[in-house]
């Protein structure tokens, strides 16, 4: 290959040129500035600064029209676009553009020239972090494999009626008329028997338990109106609400440094076992829902206890993506995950994948089968900015990603000719004969 000396010469003159101009010309005014913009000052609603100087610089509404707030900032202003993001620690705002689905309706998909000015960076540095957004769920609701935490109070307080006597209660009987009558002390009470029964003089036993205190006093002098004609008698409770006592001890023991809480896991038939009161069905309550069902259980038996459910541990949530990724198998789910977000997690997608017949088996609420497919192609390959295909999954979901068609032939062809049959008898095409013979 032959070259031209005369060529040679003048592309070395243009390339001494270029780099003469460059060395002479302030890098500064290579940046490219918008329109309403100048190298001499910067105008922001019709107050001009210097440029470099200090800008109020402000943070514009989704049209880019109307100011919102104002933050001090030493840089530059992208006044034509409106879409700095600022804020202490954010550093110099920049001029974005980008699309945002909420601004076209009914779901319709947008494209990239829709794009518009847009706060895409409005936290900085802070984006790793997130803003606060929307809560994921409205209510949580139970499933198996969730933990609780119940956290026993001992209220000593009664809202409703009068308060009853249960087996372990102490109580003092006295008697005006008769000294002998009296069982029990203020320091060492009448102990009420499990059967309910508590033993005095003269009469033996007495059914105690589910009487209140009034009640017992006025059985006790009718009693013994048979013995004496005012027998005088009262009593006074020692010792009362064992019960809640007891199932405190069972929970966490009675010393002052035990926190008085028990951790139970939601069976697969979606019941807890507590103390007292034995098997609850908790799944699909929500936390309030679990503290008024297991309080009103209690109240059934006891008084002045309180339970204040807690949710220590979320069961785990796994979806299973098949197919042409990285690494198939199970991946756990610890956060609001889309499809994509779930094959990247499985090490992303493979060459041979097919990514627009994305397919999604889900089971709903009544553990029936439904499935849809997705086209992803798009989305993975910059073509779509708001892919209404890229959906969120559910806990169980069933990714795959399947071979494209060119993949099945490739398939079939190294199962067929190059693995298969013909890969043990070789096939050496057939040729004709054209002699007679």
């Amino acid at each position: 290959m032959s070259s031209d000396p005369g060529r040679l010469h003048a592309a070395a003159g243009c390339l001494l040129a270029v780099c003469a101009l460059l060395m002479t010309t302030p890098l500064s005014s290579w940046a490219q500035t918008p329109a309403s913009l100048t190298r001499a000052n910067v105008v922001v609603h019709d107050t001009s600064y210097p440029l470099g100087s200090p800008v109020d610089a402000r943070h514009f509404s989704p049209d880019g029209a109307t100011l919102t707030e104002s933050v001090p900032n030493g840089c530059s202003v992208c006044a034509t676009h409106g879409s700095a993001a600022v804020g202490p620690g954010v550093g110099c705002p920049r001029c974005l553009m980008g699309i945002d689905c909420a601004t076209h309706p009914c779901g319709a998909e947008a494209r990239w020239q829709d794009m518009r000015p847009l706060p895409i960076d409005r936290y900085g540095p802070g984006g790793y972090a997130g803003p606060a957004r929307l809560r994921h769920l409205a209510q949580y609701h139970l499933r198996p494999g969730d933990e609780i935490q119940l956290v026993y109070l001992v209220t000593r307080r009664q809202d409703v009626g009068q308060y009853r006597l249960t087996p372990g209660d102490e109580v003092a009987i006295e008697s005006l008329a008769d000294q002998d009558l009296s069982r029990g002390t203020l320091e060492n009470g009448l102990l009420v028997q499990p059967d309910g029964t508590i033993t005095v003089r003269l009469l033996g036993q007495v059914q105690a338990a589910g009487l209140t205190v009034a009640g017992l006093r006025d059985l006790l002098q009718r009693e013994y109106q048979a013995y004496y004609d005012d027998p005088a008698i009262d009593v006074t409770p020692v010792r009362t609400n064992t019960l809640a006592e007891d199932i405190r001890a069972a929970v966490g023991g009675l010393g002052g440094f035990t926190v008085q809480a028990i951790n139970v896991t939601v069976m697969p038939d979606g019941h807890i076992r507590l103390p007292g009161i034995g098997a609850v069905d908790v799944q699909g309550f929500s936390l309030e829902q679990l503290k008024r069902e297991i309080n009103l259980r209690y109240a059934e038996v006891v008084v002045g206890l309180e339970v204040e459910p807690i949710l220590a541990n979320q069961a785990p949530h796994f979806v299973y993506v098949l197919g042409q990724v990285a690494t198939p198998g199970r991946q756990e789910v610890v956060a609001p995950t889309t499809v994509l977000g779930a094959i990247a997690l499985a090490g992303g997608h493979l060459p041979g994948g097919n990514l627009r017949q994305v397919v999604v088996f889900r089971r709903a609420e009544d553990w029936r089968l439904v499935s849809t497919m997705l086209d992803l192609n798009g989305a993975v390959r910059g073509k779509r900015p708001t892919p209404a295909d890229e959906i969120w999954v559910r806990d169980g979901d069933v990714i795959i990603v399947p071979d494209r068609p060119i993949q099945v032939f490739n398939d079939f062809v190294r199962q067929v000719f190059t693995e298969g049959v013909y890969g043990i008898v070789p096939f050496g095409g057939i040729s004709f004969n054209s002699e007679a013979n």
